[in-house]
């Protein structure tokens, strides 16, 4: 199925994926070609194109089994998005966490938690709405940002923490 084929189609890629983008019927990229250039798996049906990520995301997914593994134990400063499923703000911050994974690579260790799968670790952190970031150094949690903010909020955060 070439992109040609349909007037103009939106591809939403997963939050741990780092590349977003939208293909238009203007171009004369196939799926195929699609995949290629991107590193993506694709998967049609009639009315619709599915995408994943195979690339090579930075964040990853914790759950209350990994969390004092891989947030409470850690050498490394660690930041964690509280996410649910439905929320939309949620996903615009999830591209921001995304940038700055790739950005503090191998300084920072990024993970989301899904807020409603894993309640038990939200109520211990007194997470009431999401999304919600929470900044952790030697297992302790030292800072938040609560809400859909821009990148340089996040990063003035990390910064503090770091340097701490």
């Amino acid at each position: 199925m070439a992109a040609s084929s349909c007037s103009t189609a939106l591809f939403w890629l997963p939050r741990a994926c780092p590349r977003y983008g939208v293909v238009s019927s203007s171009s004369s990229v196939s799926l195929p070609q699609l995949k290629n250039q991107l590193g993506l798996t694709l998967r049609t049906d009639r009315k619709s194109v599915r995408v994943s990520c195979i690339g090579d995301a930075q964040t990853g997914v914790v759950t209350s089994k990994s969390w004092d593994k891989l947030i409470l134990e850690s050498d490394t400063p660690v930041l964690v998005e509280f996410y649910a499923s439905w929320c939309g703000p949620c996903r615009m911050v999830h591209r921001v966490i995304d940038e700055i994974a790739n950005d503090y690579s191998g300084r920072l260790n990024c993970f989301v938690i899904d807020a409603d799968k894993d309640s038990q670790i939200a109520e211990k952190y007194d997470i009431k709405a999401v999304p919600v970031v929470l900044l952790f150094k030697n297992g302790e949690k030292c800072d938040s940002v609560i809400g859909t903010m821009p990148k340089e909020f996040y990063v003035a955060a990390i910064e503090k923490v770091m340097a701490s």
